[in-house]
């Protein structure tokens, strides 16, 4: 009679527990499925449009991957073929909207500077606004080179580049010397 009772003891504990389990997993389940569609976040900073973007188009990130490529392959003019006629740029010490031919003569003369260049990708991410005004590639890659000195150098760096009509209309650059 005792082990009978044991028996039964084992297998109400065995039930109870597998029960409460499935109910704690169908409650987490609506737990987590309630605050994501229903939980609206109370972030440290405000801004006009938080969350505001979702995944963009793969051919901007081609558009901003193919300029870069072209710049780094010495190719100034297939660079300049991604650009707009005017293009706003804003690197360290420079924030200034130009059209595409002073924005060559720039870039020209600066590639012309390097015997040599190298870019690693790390990463890339396209972007388009919920109201799709606004469509954005950000790279993010390490570029070494050699000037027409010798000297080698590298840099970490991100690039943030607006596009409209498949063309870029602005180029941010944010660099991290490396030592």
């Amino acid at each position: 009679m005792k082990k009978l009772f044991l028996f039964f003891l084992a297998g109400f504990a065995f039930s109870s527990c597998s029960n409460q389990g499935t109910e704690s997993k169908e409650a987490t389940k609506d737990s987590t499925t309630a605050t994501t569609s229903t939980t609206v976040t109370n972030y440290p900073y405000t801004i006009d449009h938080p969350d505001n973007w979702d995944m963009g188009n793969t051919a901007n990130t081609m558009i901003a991957l193919s300029a870069l490529k072209a710049f780094e392959n010495g190719n100034v003019e297939e660079s300049m073929k991604y650009f707009g006629d005017s293009i706003h740029i804003q690197f360290d010490g420079l924030d200034k909207t130009m059209p595409a031919d002073n924005l060559k003569a720039m870039f020209t003369s600066w590639r012309n500077g390097y015997k040599s260049m190298e870019v690693k990708m790390d990463d890339w991410e396209s972007v388009i606004s919920k109201d799709k005004k606004d469509e954005w590639v950000t790279l993010w890659y390490r570029q070494k080179w050699e000037d027409a000195k010798g000297n080698k150098d590298s840099a970490d760096y991100i690039n943030d580049l607006k596009l409209k009509d498949g063309k870029i209309v602005r180029l941010d650059e944010y660099t991290r010397k490396l030592h």
